[in-house]
C-alpha cells in the first residue's frame, strides 16, 4: 500500500531533524529503533522510511508485540511447520518471512518476551531463521525497524531486555519528541486533520476559533498527535452547520468549564488566526523574559524561524514598557 503522511507534517526544528534523518537512512539496510511516547507517530515514521526508500515496492509488514498472546507470538513472527504443535495443520510462514525483501516493523519491541528476544537476536545477526518445529534455516532479507515507548536502557538494567539485542536494534535511533515539546507543529497538524475529517464528513470547510486554538496550545497532550487527531475529529462532529469550532465543542480535558467563546471580534478566520498567533508569540516571549533563544527552544523553532514569525505578525521582540 502507498505511504500515508496525513500526520507526518510540522514546522518545528525537531520535526525537520527527523525528516532529514529519514532521508539519510531510507535506502540503508541497518536496523532502526524509533523511540517516543505513545501517540507520537512511530509507525507512521516507519512506514515513511520504507515507502520513501528502495524497498517501497516490497511489502511493509507490521506487528505489535503487545497485541498477540505470548503463546502465539513465536509462530506468528517466525512461522511453523505442520505438526509442530497442536493445531498446526499445515506449514505456515511467519510475518518476518512475509516481509520478503521489504520492511518488517516490530512495534512495542520492549514487550517481546525474553526467550523470543534471543531468537530475534539470532535472526538479526545471522540473517536467517527457523520456523517452529523445523531444522532447516531460511534466509531473511527484510529490513528491521522496531519501536517502543519504553526506556530500553532501564529495561536492560532490570533484566527484562537483553543488552546484546538492545545494541543490535539501536544502530540508528529516531527519537520522536512529544507534542508538548514541539508546539509549532500543532497548527499544521490542525489544518491537515480539519481538511481530512471535514472532507470525510462532507462538511463545508471548517475552522477553529482563536480561543479554541489557544486551548489546543495550552494543553499538554499526554496522548500526543493521536490525541490531537481524536480531539479534532470529535470537535468537527459536534460543531454546528456553520463549521466553526468553538471552545464549547472541545472535550472537558481542554475546556473543563465548558466555556463558550465570546462573540468573534474578527471578520474572517484568517484574521482571528493571525491575532491568536500574535497573542501566542507575545505570551511565549513574556514567559521567557524576552530571551529569543529560550523562546525559540520552547516553541520548537530555530531562532531564524522565530524572527520570521515575529516580523510577519509585527510582534515587538522587547516589552513595550516596564513589566
Amino acid at each position: 500500500m502507498p505511504a500515508t503522511n496525513s500526520a507526518l507534517i510540522g514546522k518545528s526544528d525537531s520535526f525537520a531533524r527527523i525528516l532529514s534523518l529519514m532521508d539519510r537512512i531510507k535506502d540503508l539496510d541497518a536496523p532502526v529503533l524509533i523511540v517516543g511516547e505513545s501517540g507520537t507517530g512511530k509507525e507512521l515514521i516507519a512506514r515513511e522510511v520504507h515507502f520513501r526508500g528502495v524497498r517501497a515496492s516490497a511489502p511493509f509488514v507490521a506487528v505489535n508485540c503487545s497485541a498477540i498472546p505470548e503463546h502465539l507470538l513465536e509462530s506468528e513472527l517466525f512461522g511453523h511447520v505442520r505438526g509442530a504443535f497442536t493445531g498446526a495443520l499445515r506449514d505456515k510462514p511467519g510475518l518476518v518471512e512475509e516481509a520478503g525483501r521489504g520492511t518488517f516493523f516490530l512495534d512495542e519491541v520492549g514487550d517481546l518476551p525474553l526467550h523470543l528476544q534471543a531468537k530475534l537476536l539470532r535472526v538479526l545477526q545471522e540473517r536467517e531463521l527457523r520456523r517452529v518445529g523445523e531444522t532447516r534455516t531460511r534466509r531473511v532479507e527484510a529490513r528491521f525497524i522496531s519501536a517502543t515507548n519504553k526506556n530500553l536502557e532501564r529495561e536492560v538494567e532490570r533484566g527484562l531486555f537483553r543488552e546484546d539485542l538492545f545494541y543490535r536494534l539501536k544502530i540508528i535511533v529516531i527519537d520522536v519528541p512529544p507534542l508538548r515539546d514541539r508546539r509549532a507543529d500543532i497548527l499544521p497538524l490542525l489544518d491537515r486533520f480539519v481538511e481530512i475529517y471535514g472532507t470525510a464528513m462532507g462538511k463545508r470547510p471548517a475552522r477553529f476559533s482563536a480561543p479554541a486554538v489557544e486551548r489546543l496550545f495550552e494543553y499538554a497532550w499526554p496522548g500526543n498527535v493521536r490525541e490531537l487527531q481524536n480531539e479534532i475529529q470529535r470537535a468537527l462532529i459536534l460543531c454546528g452547520e456553520d463549521g466553526v469550532v468553538g471552545s464549547e465543542h472541545l472535550s472537558p480535558k481542554l475546556n473543563p468549564g465548558k466555556t463558550a467563546d465570546a462573540p468573534a471580534a474578527y471578520g474572517t478566520f484568517a484574521e482571528a488566526k493571525a491575532e491568536f498567533v500574535r497573542r501566542f508569540l507575545r505570551q511565549a516571549l513574556s514567559r521567557c523574559d524576552y530571551n529569543k533563544a529560550r523562546t525559540a527552544e520552547e516553541l520548537g523553532l530555530s531562532r531564524q524561524g522565530l524572527f520570521k514569525l515575529l516580523k510577519k505578525h509585527r510582534v515587538d521582540r522587547e516589552p513595550a514598557g516596564p513589566e
